[in-house]
């Protein structure tokens, strides 16, 4: 969706910001305002968040990995992901070989299929670590916030944070969906179904509240979980224009509140 289709459908000129004074879609600060040291908080939160991910993870998926010792068995499986994912990237997943992934990875064979014993395991793995992460991430954001639009922009504006910081995964996630079992695509579709559920249920929330004005809340959720693809799918497109991650999330709020908020 382009920004001047997003705001013509809400069928208003996108609110003023309080802290700015600028409007989206005005003169040089089209894209809103934006505080870089968000972004940098959300970075440093995530590190530190990763090895609980890592050990949800394992916790999972004991079924498939083969070792008893939990730190050990949590760390070789951030090796074995950022290692799939960074091929994926390079050379692409179906042209990679296991063998590859050892030798990027620094894990032997035999130490590799005490985790995985083929490519489908190390799909479902991925897999898996996406969801997990982006669904506690959601959730860690937007807890205990009481107010409809503060909350709406931090689901958000955490998510599109998640997808610059985690663009491998959320790259291969979706170019690999077409290669995956009925299984795993299932599992896909309800992830993301339940990151757009988050949505849809601020904005219900929020038009309960009178916070909203009355809109098609399921409608409008489908719409902002396509902006906010388009982060990731199209971020050529967002680096050719020079547009940072913080404005971007400002964007989409904008775009939000002037379907939401309304008239004064």
């Amino acid at each position: 969706m382009r920004e001047s289709a997003a705001t013509q459908t809400c069928g208003q000129e996108p609110p003023q910001d309080a802290a700015s004074g600028n409007a989206a879609g005005r003169g040089p600060a089209r894209h809103g305002p934006a505080d870089p040291s968000e972004f940098d908080a959300f970075k440093l939160e995530l590190s530190l968040s990763r090895h609980e991910i890592y050990r949800e993870l394992y916790l999972q998926n004991k079924d498939l990995v083969r070792i008893k010792k939990e730190h050990v068995a949590v760390k070789n499986l951030a090796r074995i992901i950022d290692s799939t994912l960074r091929l994926a990237n390079s050379k692409g997943f179906h042209a990679m070989s296991l063998r590859d992934l050892c030798a990027d990875s620094g894990m032997s064979v035999g130490g590799l299929y005490a985790y995985i014993k083929n490519k489908d395991d190390l799909i479902h793995l991925i897999q898996s670590h996406g969801f997990i992460l982006t669904r506690r991430t959601l959730l860690a954001h937007t807890e205990g916030i009481e107010s409809p639009r503060a909350k709406l922009y931090a689901a958000v504006s955490s998510h599109i944070y998640l997808s610059e910081l985690m663009l491998a995964w959320f790259s291969f996630s979706f170019m690999e969906a077409k290669s995956l079992s009925r299984k795993e695509k299932q599992e896909a579709i309800a992830a993301e179904l339940e990151i757009e559920n988050i949505i849809f249920g601020i904005i219900e929330q929020g038009i309960a509240a009178g916070a909203f004005k009355p809109v098609d809340a399921r409608l409008l959720s489908s719409a902002t979980k396509a902006l906010m693809q388009d982060w990731y799918l199209k971020r050529r497109k967002y680096r050719n224009q020079n547009v940072h991650v913080t404005q971007y999330a400002a964007f989409v709020r904008d775009v939000l509140e002037s379907c939401l908020l309304p008239k004064s």
